[in-house]
């Protein structure tokens, strides 16, 4: 890897992740160039010496912001040692990390979704992935579970898996909205009670 391309690629990473609350409070349409300059202390062409154009910015913003919680949870994901256990690491994660989500600006899937919706089909799109990857990374938990007799046989994979995320994205939304974390912690109770339903 020569000097120049790992200079270009800390380059990067720094506007990525300066901006990345900004986009997420913002959203794509709400945040200016000049609010990039802003937050990066760049000029306007350092920044597009390094993304075509603002979209580049946010899908690379958008992918960084998702990862970060990814990380976390596959942490948690891999320690576990049940299927049970596994599923639950979802509920420790968002527990541990509401505040900061909400200090960030929210869940960057839910944000983007909701304003990405008609108006930007690459974003929407990323949203719509990260949702699925989500789906059925949580199904493969569940359908194990019920293989290793953790889980009740009659259990619906997909249908507790898309009723976690449901559970989960609208506790932050609401969360958001009131300014009150404890109500993801409710609704997180919740989450926790349907997996427990499954339970063997």
């Amino acid at each position: 890897m020569n000097k120049s391309y790992t200079k270009a690629e800390r380059t990067r990473n720094f506007i990525i992740e300066s901006t990345s609350v900004v986009f997420n409070k913002k959203g794509y349409a709400g945040t200016s160039l000049s609010d990039l300059t802003k937050a990066t202390g760049l000029t306007k062409g350092s920044i597009y010496g390094n993304f075509e154009n603002k979209e580049e910015v946010a899908v690379a913003v958008f992918d960084y912001n998702c990862s970060r919680v990814a990380h976390l949870t596959s942490l948690e994901v891999n320690r576990a040692t049940t299927c049970y256990d596994k599923l639950m690491a979802y509920v420790r994660v968002y527990r541990t990390i509401i505040s900061e989500t909400m200090n960030r600006g929210g869940c960057p899937v839910l944000n983007t979704a909701t304003e990405a919706d008609d108006t930007n089909g690459l974003l929407r799109k990323r949203a719509a992935n990260a949702v699925l990857t989500w789906e059925s990374d949580l199904t493969a938990i569940i359908k194990k579970g019920i293989e290793k007799s953790e889980f009740k046989t009659n259990a619906d994979p997909r249908k507790i898996a898309l009723s976690m995320i449901a559970l989960i994205e609208g506790g932050i939304m609401i969360s958001k909205v009131t300014g009150d974390v404890t109500s993801m912690d409710l609704i997180l109770n919740t989450v926790e009670t349907l997996i427990d339903q499954i339970e063997r």
